[in-house]
């Protein structure tokens, strides 16, 4: 064999070596996003469930604030049933101004 062909045999094989790297790069980056956004959706699963003991809890002390709990209940549904990230950040966004109400309804008694 010509050390020509054996330079280029070489080249190619670590052209190769490379692409084959960053190919399982790429596919070990995209598994932990997948991992990520499984996550954050355990996360936001376990605060939907965590709403209706908090209205619950709050309804005892606050029963003439139902403007309050239906804002509140009607947020997290739309949460609860955002699909994509965007929408998915609007609902949690509305989700949460609504819990900030809930909260200072129930330290202050009145709207902020």
């Amino acid at each position: 064999m010509s050390t020509l062909l054996i330079t280029i045999l070489a080249i190619a094989a670590v052209i190769i070596l490379y692409i084959i790297g960053v190919f399982n790069s790429l596919i070990r980056l995209k598994n932990r996003v997948k991992e990520a956004w499984a996550d954050i959706d355990v996360q936001l699963k376990r605060r939907y469930d965590l709403i209706p003991n908090l209205i619950e809890t709050v309804k005892g002390y606050m029963s003439h604030e139902s403007e309050v709990f239906q804002k509140v209940t009607e947020a997290r549904t739309k949460a609860i049933s955002a699909t994509g990230a965007e929408s998915k950040a609007q609902a949690e966004n509305m989700l949460s101004g609504a819990l900030k109400t809930l909260f200072a309804v129930s330290r202050f008694g009145k709207f902020p």
